[in-house]
């Protein structure tokens, strides 16, 4: 009886220490508030995947990027001798030309990166005069990125900067052995201005600061006439909230009778459609504008409309030198004897407060 009792308090115990546990892990997990995996499963062979461009620092021919099969190498034994193969997508880069100053990309370009965590997959294939596969990150443009990449031929795994074009002194070992047709996993985390870079789990370079680049695109790649392949691309990031959607935070929480909020603005620099760029309801972001939106940011003229129990006003939203680059669509509870007037001043002032906290950002909508 008292060995059972004893038990089941050791059991407890241990229990509890797996909850803690799973806490703790959970916690690491968290720390980063959004993921996204590649899945080339659901993707056609014999093209670039969606949502990524193919695109070239240096010269030479453009790069050849696409998705093929790959033989897959199973820990298993075949059941029978006559099993076929098992074949799984890969990403690769094709093109042979040799050209040193060379570097093909394919950029992701559906997500913008700031804080994250990324892994990638490679395995060099071939290649005359160069074979090397890397990653780049905080890429701004094809000529401006930093990039990791690992060298079979220069046993090197290295480090640098792409500004306008050139690289900067790299950094990292001399004396990392790779071979042809084996899998290595690649990975960079970044956090502020800290960037630690990996090897198959092994950190290979002291960690680093640098405060060139901020953010950017994700891409993979490759130097002249290196054949690679890659697979199982996977980021764990922080989503960047823009100053705009920030500001509109700070201004529901100082006002209580804001039903709702909504800014309007072109969905990309220079389009002429309006989209919601910034709301209190995550879900009504992308949502199209009309036309009085419209007409409030090029008429730079206010709208306004009394419903059951509440009023709605939309104002133009001004930048820094008073031009009108978005439109605020305001719900508000009404109180007894209010007048649209009178609404539409309390509108402005809180039109105001928003327009204070992104006067210095040279973009509030990304």
């Amino acid at each position: 009886m008292k060995t059972h009792r004893t038990n089941q308090v050791l059991g407890k115990v241990q229990g509890a220490l797996f909850f803690c546990l799973l806490l703790l892990v959970g916690g690491v997990a968290s720390s980063f508030a959004a993921e996204w995996h590649l899945d080339l499963l659901t993707q056609p062979v014999g093209q670039t995947p969606k949502g990524f461009r193919p695109a070239l620092t240096g010269t030479g021919a453009p790069p050849r990027w696409k998705i093929i099969l790959d033989r897959s190498s199973s820990p298993f034994r075949p059941l029978t001798p006559g099993a076929s193969a098992v074949w799984e997508p890969v990403i690769a880069q094709l093109s042979t030309d040799p050209t040193d100053e060379r570097f093909p990309l394919l950029i992701y370009t559906n997500q913008v990166f700031r804080d994250f965590q990324a892994e990638v997959r490679f395995k060099l294939i071939g290649g005359q005069r160069e074979q090397m596969a890397g990653l780049a990150f905080r890429l701004k443009d094809p000529q401006n990125y930093y990039v990791v990449r690992a060298s079979r031929l220069g046993k090197t795994f290295r480090f640098y900067k792409v500004q306008n074009g050139r690289r900067t002194p790299p950094i990292g070992p001399t004396d990392v052995v790779l071979k042809t047709n084996h899998w290595y996993t690649l990975r960079v985390e970044c956090e502020g201005n800290r960037i630690r870079l990996f090897l198959d789990g092994k950190q290979q370079i002291p960690n680093l600061t640098d405060y060139s680049y901020r953010e950017g695109y994700l891409a993979l790649w490759t130097k002249s006439d290196s054949i690679v392949y890659f697979k199982d691309l996977h980021v764990s990031y922080t989503p960047i909230i823009p100053p705009i959607q920030e500001a509109v935070r700070q201004v529901l929480k100082r006002h209580s009778r804001l039903l709702d909020l909504q800014v309007f603005a072109p969905e990309t620099k220079g389009a002429t459609n309006l989209v919601v760029v910034a709301a209190k309801n995550p879900e009504d972001l992308g949502k199209p504008g009309g036309k009085v939106e419209w007409d409030v940011i090029h008429r730079n003229i206010p709208y306004a409309g009394k419903g059951k129990r509440r009023m709605i006003v939309t104002l133009p939203l001004h930048d820094r030198n008073g031009d009108p680059i978005a439109a605020v669509r305001l719900v508000m509870r009404t109180f007894f004897g209010q007048t649209t007037q009178n609404a539409v001043m309390q509108a402005t002032s809180i039109v105001k407060e928003i327009e204070k906290e992104i006067v210095m950002v040279d973009d509030p909508f990304h």
